[in-house]
């Protein structure tokens, strides 16, 4: 069950990388200047956009203000 459950994690935060880089790419954004705005390294964010790491809440909410998006945009995970 534990593994189960870290797989279905890793499938929400594959989502969540997925649709930071739409919005990131949508306002015409590198990945270089996201991180810049949300003070951590383009390295970090490569990380969260291809779900190599978990992300804190106060990085997601960095991002959400920094792409001028809620939240709500960016856990909206369509199959």
């Amino acid at each position: 069950m534990g593994e189960q459950m870290r797989n279905e994690l890793r499938e929400k935060y594959k989502s969540l990388g997925l649709n930071i880089a739409y919005y990131r790419k949508q306002r015409g954004m590198s990945q270089s200047q996201l991180a810049e705005a949300v003070n951590i390294s383009r390295t970090h964010m490569s990380r969260v956009e291809t779900a190599d790491c978990a992300v804190s809440l106060d990085v997601v909410f960095d991002i959400c203000q920094a792409l001028d998006i809620s939240p709500e945009k960016l856990f909206d995970f369509r199959r």
